[in-house]
């Protein structure tokens, strides 16, 4: 089984793109098996927090980062967890 990580994935993205059209910097801290899969569950939240498509995220970096370095208050809950086993 493989362990999960936490990745800072930062970039731009095209908030009102009818009427004034803004990108806007994010940096999203999120837990994932791989960078792949930590751009996936960015790009699904942007969309479904910001309903935008994929094409109006523009993905810049993704970085690996320690628990120590994360801000992200949910980060930390959820690795504050103990005694959970998926069985």
């Amino acid at each position: 089984m493989s362990e999960v990580k936490i990745f800072r994935v930062t970039g731009r993205m095209l908030l009102s793109p009818d009427k004034f059209p803004e990108w806007r910097k994010f940096a999203i801290e999120v837990r994932a098996l791989n960078e792949e899969q930590a751009k996936e569950k960015v790009y699904s939240e942007l969309g479904s927090r910001h309903k935008l498509k994929r094409t109006l995220i523009k993905i810049e970096d993704v970085k690996e980062i320690s628990l120590e370095e994360a801000t992200s208050p949910y980060i930390h809950h959820v690795a504050a967890l103990k005694g959970w086993d998926p069985k």
